[in-house]
């Protein structure tokens, strides 16, 4: 695929891509970003979103939870703290991370960023439909 950058997608619990993408949005913590042929070396966090990778095969979307990015000129390779494909995000995973979100929040001194994590999380939900 002409233009195309390597892009790698890992979670703790498995492998989740691994193909040749014209582009990679990646929901950011400072803001989200698109990374394609050419993108300068980058090193990011990763808020709670949905990260989309366009390649030969269409789009594919995953739920993501945080973690980082890495653009290099060797490709974008993503290391999730949680991440699966949308098609297999439901009802119980979001009930799940937002209960999990609660749960920090209630004994975290940082109110704020709990709070942000709790919006970005009931807002991925939304995204997603669930």
């Amino acid at each position: 695929m002409a233009g195309s950058v390597q892009f790698d997608l890992v979670s703790p619990e498995r492998r989740l891509a691994s193909v040749a993408a014209s582009e990679v949005q990646i929901p950011g913590a400072d803001g989200d970003l698109t990374a394609m042929e050419g993108h300068a070396p980058t090193i990011t966090t990763l808020r709670p979103g949905i990260l989309k990778a366009v390649s030969s095969e269409g789009t594919k979307s995953y739920v993501v939870t945080g973690g980082f990015a890495e653009i290099s000129a060797g490709g974008v390779s993503v290391l999730a703290e949680r991440a699966v494909p949308v098609e297999e995000a439901n009802a119980a995973l979001f009930d799940a991370l937002l209960s999990e979100a609660r749960e920090a929040a209630a004994v975290t001194e940082d109110k704020d960023a709990a709070e942000k994590l709790i919006a970005d999380m009931m807002a991925l939900r939304a995204a997603v439909g669930q």
